[in-house]
């Protein structure tokens, strides 16, 4: 019984997620014609491969109790320091590794000041989304344009799927880092440990986890996720500028929420964020296809599902405290029975 109870509790928002991918989706290959085709499911990936990354990796921030504001910010200074280095001729493949080292020494340094000192990650986020976004400006106020051949080799690329359909090299890196994160999070030390943080954290320590270390490195995963979004974000603009991504960090955390990730921490799949993503982006296309609508559509029904989702979540909370009660008041009686 308990058993059956935790599964169905772990599944619901999960279910519920994907229940609301399709239901758009189908919602709009009634309304459009042309709607329903492979190409513009494929183009749901396409163009939010990068977002996927930056949620994948800010799910295991959420899922230890924190948060990552800079993750936006970081994606922008990710633009303007690879077109900047190529705009002097340095070698493609030698910036691509300097901006993903970049992004783990950023993530690194603020998870080591959150645990050195003890402070709130809103806090020491959102100075380094100041941080990130003014060094952007530090390099140049102006749009940079990327010309590089590997650059826009990489982003013209097409992955051919037969005859007619096509995804990105940006779209094989998200999944792969999907999956990878998937069996981190379920199969290694680390992500048992992630979870165990964001449930209890002064449990986890009194278990003997590794706590200092694992809080740290979750804020360099999700400062690496952030640059490898970034670079990919690249290939999709071809430019660097210091407005790029903004609000980029809010997106990541509705896609979060909306892919059942409790930002309370210990609760959720890390698959999820990936379909609220996919859900945002059906809800940008439908307004696309309609035409007629602002591009602020987006956000209003974005706003209204995070609420939906979020008291969602708090019933899910309170439904499995009283289960717990439950489970525990009729094992007392057992024993009670017993003696």
């Amino acid at each position: 019984m308990r058993n059956m109870l935790r599964v169905n509790q772990l599944n619901i928002t999960l279910v519920s997620t994907i229940i609301l991918f399709l239901t758009l989706f189908s919602v709009g290959s009634f309304r459009y014609s042309g709607f329903f085709s492979g190409q513009v499911f494929l183009n749901l990936f396409i163009d939010n491969a990068f977002l996927i990354i930056i949620a994948t990796g800010l799910v295991f921030v959420i899922l230890s109790g924190g948060i990552d504001l800079s993750v936006g910010s970081v994606v922008a200074l990710t633009t303007m320091v690879a077109a900047g280095m190529l705009q002097k001729g340095a070698n493609p493949i030698v910036v691509m590794v300097v901006v993903l080292l970049m992004g783990i020494v950023f993530g690194f340094a603020q998870g080591y000041i959150i645990q050195r000192f003890q402070l709130h990650p809103w806090i020491v986020t959102l100075a380094g989304l100041f941080l990130a976004r003014g060094l952007c400006y530090f390099i140049s106020i102006e749009s940079i344009t990327i010309t590089d051949s590997v650059f826009t080799n990489l982003s013209h690329y097409k992955i051919m799927l037969g005859d007619k359909y096509f995804i990105s090299i940006s779209v094989v890196i998200a999944i792969v880092f999907v999956l990878a994160a998937m069996y981190v999070a379920k199969y290694t030390e680390f992500g048992r440990t992630v979870y165990a943080i964001g449930g209890n954290e002064q449990s986890a320590m009194l278990m003997g986890l590794p706590v200092v270390r694992t809080k740290i490195l979750i804020y360099a995963i999700s400062g690496f996720s952030s640059a490898l979004g970034g670079l990919v974000f690249t290939f999709y603009m071809l430019s660097g500028y210091g407005l790029h991504a903004l609000g980029l960090e809010m997106d990541a955390i509705a896609a979060c929420v909306i892919g059942g990730i409790l930002l309370t921490g210990g609760y959720g799949y890390v698959i999820g964020p990936m379909f609220g993503v996919l859900s945002m982006g059906v809800i940008q296309t439908i307004i696309m296809f309609e035409g007629t609508l602002s591009s602020w559509w987006t956000r209003i029904v974005i706003g209204v599902l995070l609420f939906i989702f979020i008291v969602l979540q708090r019933i899910i909370v309170i439904q499995g405290e009283r289960n717990k009660t439950i489970i525990k008041r009729k094992e007392r009686k057992v024993l009670v029975s017993q003696n």
